[in-house]
């Protein structure tokens, strides 16, 4: 008997339009998760759902329609994509995509999996590049909750991370060759990492590492001076402190010190997003020019390329084949 494999892709989720509405259901959910906001359960959600999404829904709204486009929200688009691309270099294989919050669905995703397609070994492949317990072990938590209800199990594969694998790292560099090819080579280089609590790395999780050893691995790659690659993070939410440095601070504060050229890279988002396109390209370059910077270039994220999409079918052939 022919085995039946089968692959998840997973990303974070997007709000299904950009109203109030859908925002509000999209963040209740996300800012739910105990992964992602460790706080008492019970006064964390009075503060949500009484102060937090009355107030941040509207703002939120008005950031997904900066770049929400015809066909949906970019991290859908890119993720279909993605998907499309691996189903033609990985044929015999049932592929679903689903989203941690949102549609489509894991639980739609694992029933099709195990109801509708009998797959005797299943991988599991959060897209995320770098290891974190609010990202990657959220997946695993709900990829758990869900298979309680099932009797018979295939042979699961979780992959965690894929920081240090050296197509990723090489897929990265030559989306950065091109854009210095492009626009010459800037004064600085920006990696802008998601970044998260510094009580997360404190309590174990080891995502700062990860980011660390892209960075080394990503460094040693590019012909470009080590000393003039800087590393941040992006994304700050909240009062508690977070990994620095932050990236807006650092854009604000290079044309002070005459750095006015500069191109940034977000490594470790698989997809463009709210977070690469709004957040970085169009405020953070605002915010670079309106401090005294003349040139800022978003390098895109490495979404549905070549190089990408075979660095994300080899890993996955790693563990099916």
């Amino acid at each position: 008997m022919k085995i039946k494999f089968g692959l998840i892709l997973v990303n974070l989720g997007t709000p299904s339009a950009p109203n109030k509405k859908s925002i509000k259901k999209y963040l209740s959910y996300f800012l739910s998760d105990p992964r992602v906001i460790d706080a008492p359960k019970f006064f964390w959600q009075l503060y949500l759902h009484l102060y937090l999404l009355p107030m941040r829904s509207s703002k939120v709204m008005h950031l997904y329609k900066k770049i929400w486009q015809s066909e949906g929200s970019p991290l859908m688009i890119n993720s279909l994509l993605q998907k499309k691309a691996l189903t033609n270099i990985l044929p015999n294989i049932h592929l679903e995509l689903a989203m941690r919050y949102g549609k489509p669905t894991l639980k739609n995703a694992i029933k099709k999996m195990l109801a509708t397609y009998n797959v005797k070994k299943l991988v599991v492949f959060p897209l995320y590049p770098q290891y974190s317990c609010s990202t990657t072990a959220s997946v695993f938590d709900a990829i758990a909750k869900i298979l309680k209800k099932y009797r018979n199990l295939p042979s699961i594969i979780f992959i965690r991370d894929y920081a240090d694998d050296m197509k990723y790292i090489n897929a990265l560099k030559k989306s950065i060759i091109s854009s210095f090819d492009k626009y010459g080579h800037p004064d600085r280089l920006i990696l802008s990492f998601h970044g998260i609590p510094k009580k997360y790395v404190a309590d174990g999780d080891d995502y700062l590492e990860r980011c660390q050893v892209t960075k080394k691995l990503l460094t040693s790659a590019l012909d470009y001076p080590e000393d003039q690659i800087i590393m941040s993070f992006q994304s700050k939410f909240g009062k508690v402190p977070w990994l620095t440095p932050i990236t807006s601070n650092v854009i604000s504060s290079l044309p002070k010190k005459n750095i006015k050229n500069i191109q940034i890279i977000c490594p470790g988002f698989s997809s463009d997003c709210l977070e690469t396109l709004e957040e970085i390209k169009i405020r953070n370059k605002l915010l670079f020019i309106n401090s005294g910077g003349l040139f800022f270039h978003y390098i895109p994220a490495l979404n549905d390329q070549d190089l990408h999409i075979d660095c994300l079918a080899s890993i996955v052939k790693k563990y099916l084949f």
